[in-house]
């Protein structure tokens, strides 16, 4: 007892998430990952931008994939929560082993996830889009996109769950140099693809999807060299792995919450794709575009409260509640100030972001009105953020995927169904999202009070074991 509690004080003295000020430490894990998923959204923006110079056709085609692209990356990104949460808790707690443990299970769960999505993609991508549409146009150009993107999809899996080890040891720039390399891998390979340059076949949608997933192979591939690095302080045991029940159990307590609750987007987009295309095809590629200029402002706050759970996570493990606390509401400023001014460009320069789309003088009428609108909940999403990461942090996914859930189902499905069948009016339909985001506010507050005075009220006010 005694020689574990040693070997705690040791690891919270020497580890800067431990002792660093909750501010300049905040800045200095955020700062890069904000930039890396900024970029990351960049080329999924590019992506579509140069999508919708082939035609409207094929930009509403990728809109119509998204939804299982997203499912894709809740799955990675639930999973990363996963196993950044276990491997924090662990550093905190002083236990490297199971640090270590939580990490190589992790990746292996990521494989097994890879494998699963290669299926979908062989077997279940035709049924999907003949679900939505029966344009011949629309429908090949969206399966050959979805297909590429779901059986060449490894990268993207392997490259998060190698992102999420090293942000767990707080290396945010080795984070950031993983996520850039499939940014800037896609934003090069896109045009030359799409359009045909170098002597290469002008290849569309299926040019879009290779350059996509060949920028996550490249990810892939440094993560595995940064974790043979001496950069990486954990260890990875492949030679005699075998699968631990205990710690993948662990792993999902955080990540099946956090795989939910992202893939209620995925199940929220399909369903808002079914209402909006009753009225006309342009209102989904619309919100198609919403989703990927509304990511530009949503990454940054990821990137952000991805950093903050980290340091959260530690000192969760380590019984030090000021840390906790400080870095919680430094978050929270953060993340508001970020997505206010989100809400400003949003009503500033709808045109702006549209015509960025080529886009049509219908889908200039209902973009403007629909941008106009989903923006204003920004500041009051900040919020259910920062809470969601708040209980990821303490190990409680099940809370966060509570408020996702009546965000995104309970309130806004239902709400845009109602207000589409009893005005018969599209812009009616967009005034969902403010609706679901106030319900959600008030389901998180109320989480995070029974939380606190659960979880966190009784812990000790600063760290138990003072550096010096």
């Amino acid at each position: 007892m005694e020689q574990n509690q040693n070997y705690q004080e040791n690891t919270v003295s020497q580890n800067p998430m431990g002792y660093e000020p909750e501010g300049k430490l905040l800045t200095r894990l955020a700062v890069p990952m904000v930039i890396s998923m900024l970029i990351q959204a960049l080329y999924n923006l590019v992506d579509s931008i140069f999508v919708s110079r082939i035609s409207e056709n094929a930009l509403t085609g990728v809109s119509l994939a998204y939804p299982i692209q997203m499912l894709m990356i809740s799955v990675a990104v639930g999973t990363g929560v996963g196993m950044n949460s276990l491997i924090s808790r662990r550093m905190g707690e002083g236990r490297q082993k199971e640090a270590s443990l939580a990490a190589v299970n992790g990746i292996f769960l990521m494989v097994l996830s890879a494998i699963a999505f290669l299926l979908i993609g062989i077997f279940f991508t035709k049924p999907f889009f003949r679900i939505y549409t029966d344009d011949p146009e629309i429908f090949e150009m969206g399966v050959t996109y979805l297909t590429t993107c779901t059986t060449l999809g490894i990268g993207i899996f392997l490259s998060v769950g190698f992102e999420r080890i090293m942000q767990a040891q707080g290396k945010a720039m080795l984070v950031m140099c993983i996520q850039l390399t499939g940014a800037v891998t896609n934003l090069i390979f896109d045009p030359i693809f799409i359009f045909g340059f170098f002597g290469l076949p002008a290849m569309g949608v299926l040019g879009a999807a290779l350059a996509t997933v060949l920028g996550q192979w490249f990810s892939a591939i440094l993560g595995i060299i940064i974790l043979r690095s001496r950069h990486n302080q954990i260890e990875m045991p492949v030679k005699g792995f075998r699968p631990n029940g205990r710690v993948i159990g662990e792993i999902y307590t955080v990540g099946v919450p956090s795989i939910i609750m992202q893939a209620i987007s995925t199940v929220m987009n399909l369903a808002m794709n079914g209402i909006l295309i009753a009225f006309t095809a342009t209102a989904v590629a619309v919100f198609g575009v919403y989703f990927k200029i509304q990511s530009m402002i949503f990454m940054p706050v990821f990137g952000m409260t991805n950093a903050a759970m980290s340091i959260m996570a530690f000192n969760f493990g380590a019984r030090n509640r000021g840390r906790l606390m400080r870095t919680y509401k430094l978050a929270v400023k953060a993340a508001i100030c970020i997505m206010v001014a989100g809400l400003v460009i949003f009503q500033l320069f709808p045109e702006a972001i549209l015509s960025l789309f080529d886009a049509s003088p219908d889908m200039m009428e209902i973009g403007i009105t629909a941008m106009r609108i989903l923006c204003l909940p920004f500041p009051v999403a900040a919020y259910c953020i920062v809470n969601s990461t708040f209980f990821q942090a303490l190990g409680n996914g099940v809370y966060s995927m509570i408020v996702s859930f009546m965000r995104q189902m309970i309130a806004l499905v239902p709400a845009a169904w109602l207000l589409a069948k009893l005005t018969n009016d599209l812009n009616a339909v967009w005034f969902s999202f403010p609706i679901a985001e106030v319900m959600s506010l008030l389901v998180s507050l109320v989480l995070f009070t029974k939380l606190y005075r659960e979880r966190v009220k009784t812990m000790e006010l600063e760290n138990p074991f003072p550096v010096g």
